[in-house]
């Protein structure tokens, strides 16, 4: 029998992020085959429509792991939580 490996992390999601989502926050299993901040997003848009549309769009999704802000192919290794976010302007 196949067996696969998970690993827990806490998701947060803010502004239009967490309102497609539906949750400010989450307690998550993901695959360990999902290395990068790219590949949960990835991974994230096949649990379902509200978490397809929040990440329909991948590129302009920014990240942080642990509070510091991260690119797309930064990797989740050691991670205890990882926020999704739009992009921010400043004035």
């Amino acid at each position: 029998m196949w067996s696969i490996s998970m690993s827990e992390l806490k998701l947060v999601y803010f502004a239009w992020v967490r309102e497609r989502v539906g949750l400010s926050e989450e307690r998550v299993s993901v695959p360990d085959s999902v290395l990068t901040v790219a590949e949960l997003a990835g991974w994230l848009q096949t649990r379902g429509e509200e978490y397809a549309y929040a990440f329909e769009n991948p590129a302009i999704v920014r990240a942080a792991i642990n509070r510091k802000h991260v690119k797309p192919d930064a990797s989740i290794a050691g991670a205890s939580e990882i926020a999704f976010f739009p992009p921010m302007t400043g004035g």
